[in-house]
């Protein structure tokens, strides 16, 4: 996926709201921009990071510049759009980027589920193989060099591998897949410091046949796509 317009560089002075940050443009004046994403972005939102904006004319926005991507001190590039990763998976299994999950005819994307009143992010079926349930997750957090996911607690995530638990009951093929959007992560693992309900949860789904994966989006100011398949530490 290529950005189009070209980002715009900017500084940030502080992320509130949730969906809010103020920021310092190259021409020295401020302004405030869209957050798209609601979640905790913890390593992902410092005050002086370098941002890169992705710019909208739609005249019914409010706010014209949204926030795509931070630049960390150590370079590292972090995809904060978590519309992204539902976006970039969806990419990646049209033009057969996950080798795990080749050979499906239909990819069905939204589809209602499970007995907790869920939506699987993609459903993917083909004649004579069991249909897989596939749910996405935006990585994003980086802490001593270890990927994790959830940054917070996560009563969601932890519904979606009950879900995922009982579709491989019912015989259906189901699994996980960490759209990993920061580039220095190189490995993915449950965060139990932060959220203990979801690693135990993890561990459950794994030991029940649930399919953990992870891959990572190679990013630039010029475009990102998911393309590098990495190990997950269970």
């Amino acid at each position: 996926m290529q950005y189009s317009p070209p980002l715009i560089k900017a500084i940030l002075i502080k992320r509130y709201k949730r969906f809010l940050a103020d920021v310092i443009l190259e021409d020295g004046s401020e302004t405030t921009i869209h957050v798209a994403n609601t979640g905790a972005m913890t390593g992902c939102a410092e005050p002086d990071d370098i941002l890169w904006l992705l710019s909208n004319d739609n005249p019914k926005r409010k706010y014209k510049l949204s926030w795509e991507l931070t630049q960390t001190p150590d370079n590292h590039l972090i995809c904060v759009n978590t519309a992204r990763a539902n976006q970039l998976t969806k990419i990646a299994l049209a033009n057969h980027i996950i080798s795990e999950l080749q050979g499906y005819k239909t990819i069905s994307p939204e589809v209602k589920y499970g007995d907790e009143n869920s939506r699987i992010d993609f459903l993917l079926t083909a004649p004579n193989r069991p249909d897989c349930y596939l749910e996405v997750k935006s990585c994003t957090l980086l802490q001593d060099g270890q990927g994790f996911f959830p940054d917070t607690v996560t009563t969601r995530g932890q519904k979606h591998l009950r879900e995922l638990m009982e579709m491989k009951r019912l015989g259906h093929r189901a699994v996980l897949l960490f759209a990993v959007l920061h580039d220095g992560i190189n490995n993915v693992k449950a965060a139990g410091h932060l959220d203990p309900l979801y690693e135990k949860l993890m561990q459950q789904a794994i030991n029940c046949g649930v399919e953990v994966l992870a891959y990572r989006a190679t990013i630039s100011v010029n475009g990102i796509e998911l393309s590098q398949n990495l190990s997950i530490n269970d």
